[in-house]
């Protein structure tokens, strides 16, 4: 019966976003983008600015996501984020409802729901890692074409067809700008400096517009490069002693969860105590809120360190 009033739940709501030609991903903007506007009032604006007053957990965490792939270049995928995150939040209510557990609909609703800007969390040192490779081949093979001829311009055009995204399409751009735009170098290397977050790009930009000025200047350049490489490795170790934690932590979460089928097949009567009544039923509950809670603290604390020169 559980299992039919589920399913016609879902059929109705599926049936609401065909009848209101509703897309799920212009839903799911529309909620995020309620869930987190900033405080209407002025008060509340200068609370926030001079942290008196944090945010709300869930839209600290949705804003942390938000910058991250804004960070990594990866904005664009945010609906799809969001979407996952209400698939997911519907998936904890039904599944909690499937064990026929009152008290784990909010904790598995809410849990699952983050999951998606944990994983944004997860990856973001992998997709940082990425770029720095990128950066790395791009800055070594620039720098020595810019080595060779003295024109920025000219070392970025015969190299550009050889990089990838993302560091291809802010080159690009850099091109555009002094082709079509303005001529002037300082001002593409200043504009072009942001829109990667790598300490060792901005620090090569400068050192490229500095050279501008004085050509002596250029022999800065491959030092400059070469850290790229000292930084990935030792990021590269640091990374591997931050997943010991974290490994660890995934193992006993499996022993905590795989503990509930362990015990159906061990003793019945345990498993009919543990999810059939009141008290068992809570503590099941209490059990996956703290697997949730620790999850969020177990990212946060072993949040790879960048290790900078």
């Amino acid at each position: 019966m559980t299992i039919l009033q589920l399913a016609a739940c879902i059929g109705i709501i599926m049936g609401s976003f065909m009848l209101l030609e509703l897309s799920p991903m212009k839903f799911a903007d529309s909620l995020f983008s309620f869930l987190t506007a900033k405080p209407k009032t002025i008060k509340d604006e200068i609370n926030e600015a001079t942290h008196r007053k944090k945010p709300s957990l869930f839209r600290r965490e949705i804003m942390e996501a938000q910058d991250i792939l804004r960070l990594t270049g990866r904005s664009s995928r945010f609906s799809l984020i969001c979407v996952c995150s209400l698939g997911l939040f519907a998936l904890g209510v039904s599944l909690a409802v499937l064990l026929e557990n009152v008290f784990l609909v909010p904790v598995l609703a809410v849990g699952f729901m983050f999951m998606p800007f944990w994983y944004v969390k997860l990856t973001a040192n992998h997709y940082k890692n990425d770029i720095a490779a990128e950066l790395e081949t791009a800055l070594s093979i620039i720098t020595t074409s810019y080595l060779r001829n003295e024109n920025i311009l000219t070392a970025a055009e015969e190299n550009i067809d050889y990089l990838n995204p993302p560091v291809s399409k802010v080159l690009g751009e850099f091109l555009t700008q002094m082709k079509m735009i303005d001529p002037d170098v300082d001002a593409a290397l200043s504009a072009m400096k942001p829109k990667i977050d790598n300490e060792i790009f901005r620090e090569w930009c400068d050192a490229v517009s500095a050279c501008q000025h004085d050509r002596g200047l250029k022999t800065t350049l491959t030092p400059i490069v070469n850290k790229l490489s000292d930084m990935r490795i030792v990021n590269a170790e640091l990374e591997y002693l931050m997943f010991g934690p974290r490994k660890e932590f995934i193992i006993m979460t499996i022993f905590v969860i795989g503990n509930i089928p362990l015990m159906h097949a061990v003793n019945q009567s345990w498993y009919n105590t543990l999810m059939h009544t009141a008290a068992g039923q809570i503590i099941l509950a209490a059990t996956a809120a703290l697997v949730f809670v620790s999850t969020a603290f177990v990212i946060k604390l072993t949040k790879p360190i960048e290790f900078r020169r």
